[in-house]
C-alpha cells in the first residue's frame, strides 16, 4: 500500500499543475496564461518523470 506522504507529494504537484494549466487556458490570449499552461504542463511531466526513474532504481 502507498504511503499517505507519498501519496500527498505525488498528488500536490499534479493539482498545482492542473490547476495552472486550467487559469492559463483560460488567459491563452495573454502571454502570462501560455506562460502558467508551460508551468502546469512541466510540473505534471517532472512528477510522472521523477516517479518512473524512483521506479527504475529500485
Amino acid at each position: 500500500m502507498i504511503s499517505m506522504s507519498a501519496f500527498h507529494s505525488m498528488l500536490i504537484p499534479i493539482l498545482c499543475g492542473m490547476i495552472l494549466l486550467a487559469i492559463g487556458f483560460n488567459f491563452r490570449d495573454r502571454n502570462a496564461g501560455v506562460f502558467a499552461m508551460w508551468i502546469g504542463m512541466l510540473m505534471i511531466l517532472a512528477t510522472v518523470v521523477y516517479k518512473i526513474l524512483a521506479k527504475l532504481n529500485e
